[in-house]
């Protein structure tokens, strides 16, 4: 979609801005009545950030900052349906939600684009290079990824049971922010001996996730949980960062990026002892350094 680069939902001709002076927060139109919400800071190689389900762009506070101050031009949006975007009823399959990081990537005007993708990001990542080949990207990063497959099928026997999925979808309707408050101790890994974030910070996170809507909160977990991306990895032919913690109980790491270090080409395959899958906060001087160490090589 052409001339849909939108501050505060005003349309802009693709001749009114400069590529060297996005230091602002805006709206892209990807898909008819669709805007998603972009923050697009700083200078240098672009990295677009996609966030993890149910959050938002917020989730990378503690890496755009980093990343600007170490000459990289920093693009964050929220996923439809969540944070500030847009919240269609559909569209939350991974084929619509990497339409519309093509969308960023063409609009913006982008090249030697590095992706990073956390949890439920990691499958718009892949798909991306399945789906358009990578144009435009020279290096991606799976960090706590969901890929390659997390559903229990005949030849993926070690899966989550779809029961498992069934549940949590119930958990949801009945009481999503009750859940979202549960989800969060485990995501950081919160127990008894171990608390590595605040309790307003583990309620920051919370609301962040309460902004996303309800139907946007259920289908993103149904693509997440469904999505088979095995024969998307054949694609990616960039050099390939893998992040993942040995600990994370949300997306445990023997069913997904073991898997994937082994079936991408070209990759650095990154284990966090004892990190949870919230690690872009728990570990997150660990995680810059490394991501930065990537880019820069």
């Amino acid at each position: 979609m052409k001339n849909s680069l939108a501050n505060t939902g005003t349309s802009l001709k693709d001749s009114d801005f400069d590529i060297h002076h996005l230091n602002t927060d805006k709206y892209i139109e990807t898909d008819k009545n669709v805007k998603l919400y972009i923050k697009d800071y700083g200078k240098g190689k672009p990295v677009i950030l996609i966030h993890g389900w149910p959050l938002s762009n917020e989730m990378w506070e503690y890496q755009i900052d980093f990343l600007v101050q170490n000459d990289y031009r920093v693009i964050a949006y929220d996923r439809r349906g969540f944070g500030k975007s847009s919240q269609p009823y559909d569209g939350y399959d991974y084929d619509t939600l990497t339409d519309d990081l093509k969308e960023i990537i063409e609009q913006l005007q982008l090249e030697n684009v590095t992706l990073i993708g956390f949890s439920m990001g990691g499958g718009e990542v892949v798909r991306y290079f399945s789906r358009y080949s990578g144009k435009g990207v020279t290096k991606a990063v799976l960090i706590s990824s969901i890929v390659p497959f997390l559903l229990q099928t005949n030849d993926n026997p070690d899966g989550h049971p779809k029961e498992k999925s069934e549940n949590t979808a119930n958990a949801i309707k009945t009481d999503r922010i009750g859940f979202m408050d549960n989800f969060g101790k485990t995501f950081f890994g919160i127990n008894i001996i171990n608390r590595p974030l605040s309790n307003p910070l583990l309620e920051y996170y919370r609301t962040l996730c309460s902004f996303a809507s309800p139907r946007a909160t259920l289908k993103c977990a149904e693509s997440f949980s469904f999505t088979d991306f095995r024969t998307d990895l054949d694609s990616i032919k960039v050099p390939t960062l893998i992040i993942h913690g040995d600990d994370d109980k949300i997306v445990p790491i023997e069913l997904t990026s073991k898997k994937a270090a082994k079936a991408i080409r070209e990759n650095t395959y990154i284990v966090y002892e004892g990190a949870p899958h919230g690690l872009f906060y728990t570990h997150r001087e660990k995680l810059n350094n490394d991501l930065l160490d990537f880019l820069n090589a």
